[in-house]
């Protein structure tokens, strides 16, 4: 009988299985800072995702219709009627380069008629430097256009590690803090304070990992439209000095 009392009580504690925690008791039983460092990770994580979403549907847009208007520019040969298709592309940058040089070159043209009446379509080398000049402003409010709220992909990528270690190693004080008081060396005493403190570690790295591969994932497409928008800015020139700026 004393058998079988004691198998009992053996089961009942050395083999009876631990109960499992789970991530939502971790972030329960931390501490209000290690709490903040946790909602304050989940905020960037969730506006990082935001960003994601919507600047890979607009890099996306963005590439679609350039090459659309590329194609349209290169089989078409009327300027004009290559002017109102750029109208219909507003998420194409190489189009609003090329809206920009053309209208910059219209100006040109019409301003040189006005001052020469009778010389017809030609401008002075002046008018090549006016269109390069606005081609070049357009370029450059594209790019800017593109790379909005990169900065924080980076941001999050940059910082967010070091919050959620912040939050671990305060929550590693408290553990201690904890044991110190108890008067315990057991680690089962500050087993449960160790692990909520990890989950900000991990909450870090949850919210960086995505963030830096999106922001070089974006910054790689960026630097191709980029170059998309500088070899037809030099396209359009080219046509434009053989054709019009004599």
């Amino acid at each position: 009988m004393s058998s079988l009392w004691l198998l009992q009580l053996l089961a009942q504690t050395e083999f009876a299985p631990p109960q499992q925690q789970g991530i939502l008791d971790f972030v329960r039983g931390s501490g209000p800072v290690v709490q903040a460092v946790l909602y304050l990770l989940v905020l960037f994580s969730v506006v990082s995702w935001g960003i994601i979403f919507y600047k890979y549907r607009e890099v996306q847009t963005a590439k679609g219709q350039s090459d659309k208007f590329t194609e349209i520019f290169w089989e078409s040969r009327n300027l004009s009627a290559i002017h109102d298709a750029s109208r219909e592309l507003q998420s194409s940058p190489v189009a609003q380069v090329f809206r920009a040089g053309y209208e910059e070159l219209l100006r040109v043209s019409r301003s040189k008629k006005e001052n020469s009446p009778g010389e017809g379509f030609t401008t002075e080398l002046s008018g090549v430097d006016n269109v390069t000049r606005a081609m070049k402003r357009a370029t450059s409010v594209e790019i800017t256009k593109l790379e909005k709220a990169l900065t924080f992909l980076a941001t999050t990528a940059s910082t967010t590690p070091f919050i959620g270690l912040f939050g671990t190693v305060w929550g590693i004080m408290n553990a201690f803090r904890g044991l110190s008081v108890t008067h315990s060396s057991s680690i089962q005493a500050v087993a449960p304070g160790i692990a909520e403190a990890l989950v900000a570690t991990a909450a870090g790295l949850a919210a960086a990992i995505p963030a830096v591969m999106a922001y070089n994932h974006f910054a790689q497409r960026i630097k191709v439209l980029a170059a998309d928008m500088d070899n037809f800015a030099h396209e359009f020139l080219n046509i434009a000095e053989r054709h019009f700026l004599k």
